[in-house]
């Protein structure tokens, strides 16, 4: 490996679909989905659908990497001849993972790194990764990246519609009241990252249908403060709808150059439920 160039890595939730893993050679951080009797690795040794699967006999819970297994990432990067990195992680207003790479990555003199914050999640995140990406394979130094960060978070939004209320409200995300209220009334929440990286509920709808067309609203209203975006429809356990979404969004959004599409991750899986649509959108 060439030790010119920057690796780049990312942790599990930053979700990129794989063949763009493979393609600018990512390394990932898995975060860990933890039932009551064994933890598994996000991505690794779990997958969505047998997340899904137990539902019904458990809801786990979730937490960042382990410190050892982000060293053996680090490890491994340098391993392979690196002595430069770019790391994207989630939100540090939604996980401690970014906190964990710098320090991780703080006494490491074999290894300069950039941490990144995307204030974003899932295919957010990834979207900031996969712009990241191509700037490093157009040959960007870290002084580069260190410039273009900031720019490229703010351009970038996901907006989310989850099916049912009951798994943010278990996982501490959503209060008994708003629970309560929403779950009665049936009304839903399209769900974004603000400037801090926190969840905040950019509008409510009731029912199903009508919360998916407050999404795809939201996304076509950034969209429009771009002369060109990147799009990205993801879901959880709704692939149907997912492409109805794809299809509708790319009649109402044509100066998109790509369009990602893919399955959450298993640790998003256990904070959303089945049934999530997100909607990413960056401004290029």
């Amino acid at each position: 490996m060439d030790a010119n160039r920057i690796a780049l890595i990312v942790d599990s939730c930053t979700d990129v679909p794989p063949e763009d893993i493979d393609r600018y050679g990512m390394y990932v951080v898995p975060l860990q989905v933890n039932y009551a009797n064994e933890s598994f690795l996000d991505k690794v040794t779990i997958t969505p659908q047998q997340v899904y699967d137990r539902f019904a006999d458990e809801v786990p819970s979730t937490s960042t990497p382990t410190p050892a297994v982000a060293r053996d990432v680090l490890n491994q990067v340098v391993a392979d001849g690196y002595r430069e990195a770019v790391i994207v992680t989630i939100s540090s207003g939604l996980s401690a993972t970014y906190d964990l790479m710098r320090s991780e990555t703080a006494g490491m003199a074999s290894l300069t790194c950039e941490v990144v914050d995307t204030k974003n999640i899932g295919m957010g995140a990834g979207l900031v990764a996969l712009a990241l990406a191509r700037l490093l394979a157009e040959g960007a130094s870290l002084d580069d990246v260190r410039r273009e960060a900031a720019s490229i978070v703010e351009n970038t939004k996901v907006f989310f519609c989850v099916d049912t209320l009951e798994y943010l409200h278990k996982g501490g995300r959503i209060g008994n009241v708003t629970y309560a209220v929403g779950s009665m009334l049936d009304m839903r929440p399209v769900i974004t990252c603000n400037d801090q990286g926190v969840y905040v509920t950019v509008s409510k709808a009731k029912g199903r249908r009508q919360s998916l067309k407050k999404a795809m609203g939201a996304a076509e209203k950034f969209a429009s403060r771009f002369e060109r975006v990147t799009m990205a429809v993801v879901n959880g356990d709704a692939a149907a709808e997912a492409a109805e979404v794809r299809a509708e969004l790319g009649g109402r959004v044509a100066h998109a150059d790509a369009w990602y599409e893919g399955q959450i991750s298993p640790v998003l899986v256990v904070h959303t439920g089945p049934g999530l649509i997100g909607i990413g959108v960056q401004g290029v």
